[in-house]
């Protein structure tokens, strides 16, 4: 969707298209359900369309919606009266299969594969605040001072969160990592099972 006024930018045109896979996939993050999100994403546009004309020519478009679709979450769940779970990072639970790029390792792609959906779940094991800041941070690349303005704190705490964020997930893969063979096999023989 594309508008033609320039809501203080001159000769720019608004296209929600380059904004909508980031809104869904944060409203996923928000909702854990993906009707949700669609309903979320699209209340978010009919909203920044009716208040476009407001929008300051210095202000970032992308944080903006952000802000937007934030606070008509946070208005749910306050009507709801319970404290969501969040995040459903982009499984591939479609069912639908990409063409296997012929330059590509099968290896190198079944690795790259299975570390993507390590990490997906490690995030989907952090604490609620630690999830979507990884999310807006590393995967919507929104900056320190956008994340803050999202989440009405401080840039410092934004910094500080997102290191402990970081921290944290290290730690969950760190920890998801397989023992090395030698380790596996003196397990076995202090259990007096070794062949």
């Amino acid at each position: 969707m594309r508008l033609g006024s320039d809501y203080g930018r001159p000769q720019e045109k608004f296209d929600f298209s380059e904004y909508l896979d980031g809104l869904y996939g944060y409203a996923i993050v928000l909702s854990r359900n993906s009707t949700e999100a669609e309903d979320l994403v699209q209340e978010t546009c009919l909203r920044a369309l009716r208040a476009i004309d407001g929008l300051r020519g210095e202000g970032s478009i992308k944080s903006w919606l952000f802000t937007i679709l934030r606070n008509i979450w946070l208005n749910q769940v306050r009507r709801r009266r319970t404290a969501p779970d969040l995040i459903e990072l982009d499984a591939d639970d479609n069912g639908s299969t990409a063409p296997a790029d012929a330059t590509q390792d099968p290896h190198a792609d079944y690795v790259s594969k299975f570390e993507r959906e390590r990490v997906r779940v490690a995030i989907g094991q952090l604490p609620v605040e630690f999830r979507e800041i990884i999310i807006l941070r590393e995967y919507e690349e929104l900056s320190y001072q956008e994340i803050a303005a999202l989440l009405d704190c401080p840039p410092g705490t934004v910094m500080s969160r997102l290191a402990r964020a970081r921290s944290k997930l290290r730690d969950l893969l760190s920890g998801a990592l397989i023992a090395p063979r030698g380790q596996n096999e003196e397990a076995d023989e202090t259990s007096g099972t070794a062949a």
